[in-house]
């Protein structure tokens, strides 16, 4: 199984950003309905009461709908892009460890662990010379070195805010509100901050025809 950096966008993630969309979300969205169902669905399935309380329930159906999502994304779109990659990958092994030992705090740290890998990830890969934010935005837009530097050092200092928010908000909040803010909540700052980066994006832009002619 091979994945993707994104660094030359296919036919098919042009063609279907919508699908893309829906890919990252779903899992999510699974997620926050399973929680707020999650009575009703033993009641309905009770072969899901086996997995423990609510939120232990909609672990399950988040694991299966993020090993769903990434399945369909190797299939419609021929890769499997690297940051859900990573996050399914790590879905996977905090939501097995939470139902197999009943401890709910494995999968709230899930976030947490994600997020702090990407932010000193990207800020280490500084130290080294290294703008790996490149790899992932770079079938979006070209910038140079110096915006590729600007915009990796914001994105890494975003994800371990993140990464301390999660912390936050699953330590002093109730369960509910912390699958809320995951869903409603973490997106939208997301969106908010991507926009705050256009005009750095826009200053540091450089055109395809001119990195070509190098």
């Amino acid at each position: 199984m091979t994945t993707e950096s994104d660094i030359t966008p296919s036919a098919a993630d042009r063609h279907h950003p919508l699908l893309k969309l829906a890919l990252e979300l779903g899992p999510l969205l699974v997620f926050f309905f399973a929680n707020l169902r999650g009575e009703w669905l033993v009641a309905r399935f009770p072969a899901l009461a086996e997995l423990g309380g609510p939120l232990f329930v909609a672990t399950g159906l988040f694991m299966g709908a993020t090993i769903l999502s990434l399945v369909v994304s190797k299939i419609m779109l021929g890769h499997l892009p690297i940051m859900p990659f990573v996050s399914g990958i790590v879905v996977l092994i905090f939501g097995s460890l939470s139902i197999w030992l009943q401890n709910e705090t494995f999968i709230k740290m899930k976030p947490t662990i994600v997020n702090a890998l990407f932010g000193f990830t990207l800020l280490g890969g500084l130290a080294f010379g290294k703008s790996l934010l490149g790899y992932v935005f770079n079938a979006a837009f070209q910038l140079d070195a110096e915006g590729w530097r600007k915009l990796t050092i914001r994105w890494g200092i975003f994800f371990l805010f993140l990464a301390v928010l999660n912390e936050v908000v699953w330590r002093n909040f109730s369960d509910n509100f912390w699958i809320a803010f995951k869903v409603w909540g973490t997106m939208p700052i997301t969106i908010i901050f991507t926009m705050a980066q256009m005009p750095l994006v826009l200053k540091h832009s450089i055109s395809t025809e001119a990195e070509s002619e190098k």
